[in-house]
C-alpha cells in the first residue's frame, strides 16, 4: 500500500513537472491534422481487404461519440467518392506523411517523460514516426477486421458442427478481448521505440496495459455521457461535432502521456543499481 501511494505521488509530481496537460493538448492539436489523412488511407485499403467501409465506421463509432461520428463520417465518405480509389496509387506517401505529424508529438511527449532530447536526425525521427504510423494503420484494421471475421469463422464452424448461442456470445467477447490485447501490444511498440531512450520490452508493458484500459474506459463514458447527458450542439452549433472531437482527442493524448510517464518512473527505479552490502575488512597485522 505504502509503495502504491509513493508511486502515485511521484506521478503526480512528473505530470506537473513535465506538463502534461500541455503535452495532451499538443498533441491533440496534431492527432486532429493526422485523423483525416489516416482514416482516408485506412478505409481505402479496407476494400481491398473485402471489410466493408460502413461496418468499419460502425465499429468506429462504438468508442467515438455520435455528433463526433457525424463530422468524420460525412467528410470521409465524401473525400473517397471525390478520389475512386486513387489514394493508395498517387496519394499514398503524402497521405502517411500527414498522419505522421501526430506521432511527432507523442514522440515528443515521450521524451521529456523519459528527460531525453531528441538527438537522432530529421530522416531517422520521421522515418520512425512514419513506421509507428503505419503499425497503427495495421493494428486498426486488425481491429475493424475482427467483427467480419469473427462472424465469417463462427459461420463455416456452424456448417460442421452446430454452436449455441452462449458459445457465439463467448466468441463476441473473445474479439473484445482480442482488441484490448491488440491495443496494447501497439501501445507498448510506440512507448518502446518513441523515446530516444533503449531499455527491455518489459519496462512499457505496465504502461500500455494502463494506457489501454484508461482509454477504453475514458472512450466508452465520455461518449455514453456525451450522448446523454452533455448538448454541446445548443452551445456551439454546427460546431459541436468539432468540439468533442477535440476534448476526445485531448483525454486521449493525456492518457497517453500519463502511460509514458508510468513507464519512465518504473525505468529509473529498476535502473537504479541494487546498493551492495558493505563488508567489514579487518586489517592484517604486518608481520615484523
Amino acid at each position: 500500500m505504502n509503495k502504491s501511494i509513493k508511486f502515485s505521488k511521484k506521478l503526480i509530481k512528473e505530470i506537473k513537472e513535465d506538463r502534461v496537460t500541455g503535452l495532451a493538448a499538443e498533441q491533440a492539436y496534431y492527432y486532429l491534422l493526422a485523423l483525416f489523412p489516416l482514416l482516408i488511407l485506412l478505409l481505402s485499403i479496407l476494400p481491398y481487404l473485402n471489410i466493408d467501409i460502413q461496418t468499419a465506421l460502425n465499429t468506429i463509432k462504438t468508442f467515438m461519440p455520435a455528433e463526433t461520428m457525424e463530422v468524420i463520417e460525412k467528410n470521409i465518405i465524401n473525400i473517397l467518392s471525390e478520389r475512386n480509389g486513387g489514394l493508395l496509387t498517387f496519394g499514398f506517401l503524402g497521405t502517411i506523411w500527414s498522419a505522421s505529424n501526430g506521432m511527432n508529438a507523442f514522440i515528443h511527449s515521450m521524451n521529456i517523460a523519459y528527460d531525453v532530447e531528441e538527438t537522432r536526425n530529421f530522416i531517422k525521427a520521421r522515418f520512425i514516426s512514419i513506421v509507428l504510423t503505419l503499425g497503427l494503420v495495421v493494428a486498426f484494421i486488425v481491429m475493424l477486421g475482427l467483427p467480419v471475421f469473427g462472424k465469417v469463422i463462427i459461420d463455416l464452424l456452424q456448417q460442421v458442427i452446430p454452436i449455441p448461442e452462449e458459445t457465439q456470445i463467448l466468441f463476441s467477447l473473445l474479439r473484445w478481448v482480442i482488441a484490448v490485447v491488440v491495443i496494447s501490444l501497439v501501445l507498448a511498440f510506440f512507448y518502446r521505440f518513441a523515446p530516444n531512450k533503449s531499455f527491455p520490452i518489459k519496462h512499457v508493458i505496465p504502461g500500455a496495459v494502463t494506457a489501454t484500459v484508461l482509454w477504453l474506459g475514458i472512450s466508452l463514458g465520455f461518449s455514453f455521457y456525451v450522448s446523454n447527458f452533455a448538448n454541446y450542439s445548443s452551445t456551439y452549433g454546427s460546431l459541436g461535432g468539432v468540439i468533442i472531437l477535440m476534448l476526445w482527442l485531448y483525454l486521449s493524448g493525456l492518457i497517453f502521456v500519463i502511460g509514458g510517464e508510468i513507464n519512465a518512473i518504473l525505468h529509473r527505479q529498476n535502473s537504479i543499481p541494487k546498493k551492495q552490502s558493505r563488508t567489514i575488512v579487518h586489517p592484517v597485522p604486518l608481520k615484523r
